[in-house]
């Protein structure tokens, strides 16, 4: 079996709903996307074990982002998606051009689960560990 070795460097854009992309690649540091489908119950009388179907999309995306305050910063973002309810986020896992090697996922009405605004340590970066879910999810390399 073929291996490779893969050095991540994620690109993330994130759009909050009616509102202007804000390229936070620069401000990135983890970034987690779950995809996949919920479970539906299709179990029968005669089958002998638990079934299921593929019923609608899950998405989950977490990431780690330095805090920062101003205009296009990581606060005003949160307070933006906040306000408007639901965001649109763009992730590749190397440089903006997609590719078999490079797939883009989007995903859209992604919902903030919540926002740290303020963080404060002596000493230390701030790093807000953002969660989105819900949403749908759309997987190119063209």
């Amino acid at each position: 079996m073929a291996t490779s070795t893969f050095l991540s460097g994620a690109t993330c854009n994130i759009t909050p709903t009616g509102g202007s992309v804000i390229d936070v690649t620069d401000q990135l540091s983890k970034c987690e996307v779950m995809l996949g489908f919920e479970l539906l119950e299709s179990t029968s009388l005669a089958d002998t074990g638990r079934q299921a179907t593929k019923g609608l999309q899950s998405v989950a995306v977490n990431l780690d982002l330095y805090l920062s305050y101003g205009v296009g910063e990581i606060e005003t973002l949160l307070s933006a998606i906040t306000a408007a309810g639901s965001c649109t986020i763009v992730v590749s896992p190397s440089g903006t051009t997609e590719s078999a090697s490079n797939p883009e996922f989007t995903i859209t009405t992604a919902t903030l689960d919540a926002a740290p605004v303020i963080m404060s340590s002596i000493g230390t970066l701030a790093v807000a560990s953002v969660s989105f879910s819900n949403g749908t999810w759309v997987r190119d390399v063209t």
